[in-house]
């Protein structure tokens, strides 16, 4: 199929470093021996020659075979167990294993599956998570390209605050040493999402001070099947979502296969003066294979190899308007970000095995690689001015704006505009080995669970400008900077990481003790703006090694068979980024306490927390404004976050006699933060903080509220989420209105009729009724949500 000609710079394929080391993690999970035997990883292939991707492959599948052999599986059937969702080899590294474990969890779980996500059809990630209590958004683009995720008051610029991961795998382009997040898995193609805060994020890591976010990719299906989604919108928006696979019989072993794209193209919804393409063009290919022994096996083993390729091709920028022009037309962009573009390339190796050596003792091991290629070519300086500084005050730097405008007539200096080539290549690998033992000592169940984890992770930047006059509303490149003389250096980061945990049952009290602990090595090698061929005249080397220890525990009491009450503290920590001597780790201590109540399908969970930061970092990032080192961090003191997060379900069918479904959910969260010190800071988002004043963008209030009809071949549901206005700058009281992003309400409907038993029809909006919104003020002036959306379409499952 043909998703239109991509317009912009390409850059070249990913090249495959030399064969990944593997990390090795020992985590024991209660639902261990039901994830053991439905193992579900994806392998993706983008069609075309990679030599560096073929060695990778080749060895990964020796690897794969090493494996088999070493472990032998002499026994020919195994055992399925399943919770409520069919996973085995990731449900382990889930805190709960499914959905159904939730309640005897202490501590706050949102598991959203497929079911859920299908509702919307949702691609964009922060959509999908306003499902969750306890999050913190900040939208940019309008689609969630480039999400800003935080939870409890954690920071969410590039989710760099949170650890991410795919299948229980990290999934940040370098998880120690550069964690932002300009990749992020395309959601349009995830079967499931588990947000996890509390006692049960320490588990992760490497980030814990404010939870983890896993995505589950679609699992290999056991019956042979097939499923697609065509979907065509607005602004020529078209989207594909299809995959097929299934097990068969090989001899004494099954053997299992899934092939899965998911492909996502749009003009975009942006204006620019002099026209020209504001969207994206994003390929997304899995495919995964795996050998399995049959039911019944006394020794249940499994073996899985997934490979993942994406690339993007985004006319994405990082300038704004003014408030001014944005009042005017929000959706316009200026000249000077015509030639603005993101291109990246993603892949993911990962092998997995499992075994149920016995009823009470399974293993599983994962051994993983991710690399990521990208060039964000964008403006950032206006005749040496920042854009940011620019916009802020555009009559100070009237010429600079002006230049920025390049109306039509207008002929500007030549080197006037410098656009930057943000090239970096990242990779990560490691091993992670997870053993789970269930044991009794007396009427005390134990389930426990010990990890080891070996990972290596590494960026390379290596940026330079091109610079430009606009002539007649056209860019005209006047001059090249040499490679490497704006960014030449290689951070890399390497961790062992043990977790050691105790789930014990006694009657109705569940309690989990628990410790991580992380060894870290973190090193930045700086060759100098002036040395491009490497050769170490002007190096500088910056080297950090430190230990944390993360102790955790949590319990849960069922007061009667519908009500709990649960609580919970542990220690969080976040590393600082490598070779920073200037800051300090991100401590905090965290605590949480609530109730969950159930009854049919009415359901409500209440749990307030507090987290209380030793030393709460800031990282500079060009998203964040720039002005500073990218990568260095900041120490922000003593900072206390606290709040309440609710959750509340039900079915209206279920208490009144009514020929359909009628679900009705309600997700709230109110959080306060407040710096305990002083302070005067060069990170733009802080600036001159004064004890009392509030983090930014994090608001008061947040609400999601869904309603929906559910027959037997039709459905529907509006969704509603409101957001309170934001600080953009730390401070107190009243927001002035330069510093402000006001609050706004954004509803959403998707509908679906099944016109065959194996066809739908779907359609959907998303901001039904156009709510014009600033989605963000950072780095350089404002930028619009997304405007009402439409979308039409068919699903279709073999």
């Amino acid at each position: 199929m043909s998703w239109g000609a991509r317009k912009g710079r390409r850059i070249s394929a990913c090249q495959l470093s030399p064969a990944s080391k593997l990390q090795l993690t020992v985590i024991l999970s209660k639902a261990s021996k039901s994830a053991i035997a439905n193992h579900s990883q994806q392998m993706r292939i983008k069609p075309g020659e990679n030599k560096g991707m073929l060695r990778t492959l080749n060895s990964s599948v020796a690897s794969f075979l090493a494996l088999m052999a070493t472990f032998s599986p002499a026994r020919s059937e195994d055992t399925q167990q399943t919770y409520d969702v069919a996973y085995t080899v990731t449900d382990i590294i889930t805190v709960f294993g499914s959905a159904g474990g939730i309640a005897e969890v202490p501590g706050a779980i949102t598991y959203i599956d497929s079911a859920t996500l299908e509702k919307q059809s949702y691609t964009d990630i922060l959509r999908i998570l306003r499902r969750a209590p306890g999050l913190n958004i900040q939208e940019e683009d309008g689609y969630g390209l480039r999400p800003n995720i935080g939870l409890r008051g954690s920071g969410s610029d590039r989710s760099a605050r949170i650890s991410i991961m795919e299948d229980g795998v990290p999934i940040a382009p370098a998880p120690y040493a550069a964690p932002a997040a300009y990749y992020f898995p395309y959601t349009g193609r995830i079967n499931a999402v588990e947000v996890t805060k509390g006692t049960g994020v320490v588990k992760y890591g490497p980030r814990t001070t404010g939870g983890a976010i896993n995505l589950f990719s679609t699992p290999i299906p056991d019956e042979w099947s097939a499923k697609a989604q065509f979907l065509y919108g607005a602004d020529d928006g078209r989207r594909l979502h299809a995959w097929a696979g299934g097990r068969g019989d090989v001899g004494p072993l099954d053997a299992g296969i899934l092939v899965e794209t998911f492909q996502h193209r749009t003009d975009g919804f942006k204006e620019i003066d002099v026209g020209g393409d504001t969207g994206f063009d994003i390929s997304d290919y899995v495919i995964k294979a795996g050998l399995f022994t049959k039911d019944g096996a006394a020794f249940p083993q499994s073996l899985e190899f997934k490979y993942q390729y994406s690339d993007q091709l985004s006319n994405e920028t990082y300038l704004g308007l003014t408030r001014a022009d944005f009042a005017d037309n929000p959706v316009r962009r200026y000249n000077a970000s015509q030639e603005d573009v993101f291109n990246s390339e993603h892949e993911t190796f990962q092998l997995s095995y499992s075994a149920e050596f016995t009823p009470n003792l399974a293993l599983n091991i994962i051994a993983y690689r991710t690399e990521f290629e990208r060039d964000w070519f964008k403006l950032e300086r206006v005749l040496g001015v920042s854009t940011s500084s620019v916009l802020a005050d555009p009559t100070a730097f009237a010429t600079e704006f002006e230049n920025l405008l390049g109306l039509p007539g207008f002929t500007g200096p030549d080197d006037a505009l410098a656009l930057r080539h943000n090239a970096r290549e990242y990779y990560a690998n490691g091993v992670q080995g997870i053993l789970t033992y269930q044991t009794k000592t007396g009427a005390i169940d134990h389930t426990l669970e010990a990890s080891l984890r070996w990972h290596k992770d590494e960026v390379d930047r290596f940026q330079n400008f091109e610079n430009f006059r606009i002539d007649n509303g056209a860019l005209i490149r006047t001059s090249i900077d040499p490679l490497g003389s704006d960014s030449n250096r290689i951070e890399t980061g390497e961790a062992v990481a043990i977790f050691v945990q105790d789930n014990l049952d006694w009657n109705r009290l569940h309690a989990t003790v628990g410790v991580r602990i992380e060894i870290i090595d973190l090193e930045r090698r700086d060759f100098g703006k002036t040395d491009p061929t490497r050769s170490g005249a002007n190096l500088s080397i910056r080297e950090n090694s430190l230990t944390a220890v993360s102790p955790a525990f949590g319990v849960v009491y069922d007061v009667t068979d519908q009500l709990s009450l649960l609580g919970g503290v542990y220690k969080g920590f976040a590393p600082p980024s490598p070779g920073n001597a200037q800051s300090s780790e991100e401590e905090s201590t965290n605590w949480e306490g609530g109730f969950r109540w159930a009854n049919g399908p009415a359901s409500i969970e209440a749990i307030g927390f507090f987290n209380k930061y030793k030393n709460l970092l800031g990282t500079c990032t060009e998203s964040t404004g720039g002005n500073c080192l990218i990568g260095d961090q900041f120490d922000g003191g003593a900072v206390d976050v606290y709040g309440l997060e609710f959750v509340a379900k039900t079915d209206i069918a279920a208490w009144f006699d009514t020929p359909f479904n009628i679900p009705l959910s309600a997700v709230y969260t109110h959080t306060q933060t407040e710096f305990k010190t002083s302070f005067n800071s060069t990170f733009g988002p802080w600036g001159n903080v004064t004890a009392g004043d509030e983090l930014p963008y994090v608001g008061d209030h947040q609400l999601f509220l869904t309603a929906g009809l559910e027959g037997e071949k039709w459905g529907g549901e509006i969704a509603m989420f409101y957001q309170s206005a934001q600080r953009t700058i730390a401070g107190q009281g009243d927001i002035v209105m330069r510093e402000r992003l006001d609050a706004h309400t954004v509803f959403d409907f998707s509908g679906y009729l099944q016109i065959f038993d194996n066809v739908k029809l779907r359609g959907k909006v998303e901001n039904l009724f156009d709510e014009t919104y600033i989605a963000a003020d950072r780095p350089a002036g404002l930028r619009p949500g997304l405007p009402r959306t439409f979308w039409v379409g068919v699903d279709v499952a073999l």
